[in-house]
């Protein structure tokens, strides 16, 4: 039986868990957008932003809409796999 040491910490996080979701449903969204949907405040969103991306389990691109620039962010493949493990291992200890 799957204990809840086994859940994969980075996602376990609140925030990152919501971003997580967030990204599994709509693939890629900006930060403002992502931002608003979690209602973090922008620091903290950017600290866990980076966590994800360094685990590669989302990707951030940075570019401009017109002078304004935009952080966009896309779950990859890694970040997928990660998401359906995590789902499958709650299942798992949910399970009476």
């Amino acid at each position: 039986m799957a204990g809840m040491n086994d859940l994969d910490p980075l996602i376990h996080s609140q925030l990152r868990l919501s971003i997580m979701s967030l990204l599994i449903s709509v693939q890629s969204a900006d930060f403002v957008y992502i931002k608003e949907k979690t209602g973090a405040t922008a620091g903290n969103l950017s600290v866990q932003i980076d966590k994800l991306s360094s685990a590669n389990y989302i990707e951030v691109i940075k570019s401009f809409k017109g002078k304004k620039p935009l952080t966009t962010c896309k779950i990859t493949k890694v970040g997928i796999t990660a998401f359906e493990n995590y789902v499958n291992q709650m299942q798992q200890y949910l399970k009476p």
